[in-house]
């Protein structure tokens, strides 16, 4: 008579709460927490995106002495060195293109959406890369003088620029600014989006290993309505780049950092546009963080005899 098998136990597994992602913010090539020890979560059709960093006004000093220090070096840089590290950008973001697409679709965007975006931002960073050692030739020029002189306008960078990045398009949103920025010889901060903000963080990564020098690029996540006042105040950033929509909540912030920026004429400028028609990539977004520096050089005028007088 053949025995009774025992059945196998049940293995029972206890419902459990998921550990979310503590994100960093970047700031000098290094990957700090808010000084604060404040966070906040986020959250997408109703899934939350992880633990961000809830920054705070020492951040934001933190992060321009960090964008200061390294303006000067970045901008002796030779273009082709700076195209060199955008090119390189764009390799490490090709390599990494399934975990932003990814990204994209946790904070709510469709496959073919996020595809595009990442593949348009990959896009932008070489578009930009060659443009490095061009916009000289564009916007530069020799100008007809009435005296015995020669006249020259080139372009020199303005110097650490705020980025204020939008919540629709949070990878190439940043992109889209971050990188004509940068093209010239600027430093930035980028402010992520409130909303979105793990595209922001995640490129802060790839930024890390691409030869970015640290302080060229900085990203802080939190409030704008916290951020904006530090931001606008601070006499050593040269402009600020808004680049979020116009509803009547962020109207009311960027009037605010209008006015406060005429204490230092900081430059304030404003993109309102969808990042992924081909008109939105052009030179004059580099030349809009830039000053025109204008020489005058005597010219040497020769007598019968030879010499010069």
């Amino acid at each position: 008579m053949a025995k009774n098998k025992k059945s196998a136990p049940t293995l029972m597994v206890p419902s459990r709460i998921p550990v979310l992602k503590t994100y960093k913010m970047f700031v000098g090539g290094e990957f700090p927490r808010t000084e604060s020890g404040r966070f906040y979560t986020p959250r997408v059709k109703g899934r939350s995106l992880g633990n961000f960093c809830l920054g705070s006004r020492k951040d934001v000093r933190q992060a321009v002495a960090a964008a200061r220090s390294a303006q000067a070096h970045w901008a002796n840089r030779t273009s082709y060195n700076r195209a060199q590290i955008l090119y390189r950008i764009a390799e490490l973001l090709e390599a990494r293109r399934l975990q932003f697409i990814q990204d994209l679709n946790h904070q709510g965007s469709s496959e073919r959406q996020a595809q595009a975006e990442v593949d348009m931002s990959i896009e932008r960073l070489v578009y930009y890369a060659g443009w490095c050692d061009k916009y000289q030739q564009v916007f530069g020029s020799v100008n007809p003088v009435a005296s015995e002189h020669f006249n020259v306008s080139i372009l020199e960078p303005m110097g650490v620029v705020f980025h204020i990045a939008p919540d629709n398009q949070p990878l190439l949103g940043v992109i889209s600014i971050m990188a004509p920025i940068i093209a010239s010889g600027n430093t930035t901060i980028c402010l992520a989006s409130e909303s979105k903000p793990i595209s922001a963080v995640n490129l802060a990564e790839v930024l890390a290993t691409a030869d970015v020098p640290p302080g060229v690029v900085n990203i802080l996540t939190g409030s704008l309505d916290e951020l904006a006042v530090p931001a606008a105040d601070h006499f050593d950033i040269n402009a600020i780049a808004w680049n979020r929509s116009n509803g009547r909540r962020n109207k009311t912030t960027l009037q605010m950092i209008e006015e406060k920026a005429t204490s230092n004429l900081k430059r304030v400028r404003r993109y309102e546009r969808p990042w992924t028609r081909l008109e939105s990539q052009n030179p004059y977004l580099i030349a809009d963080f830039c000053e025109v520096k204008t020489t005058w050089h005597p010219i040497e005028t020769i007598s019968e005899s030879g010499s010069g007088y």
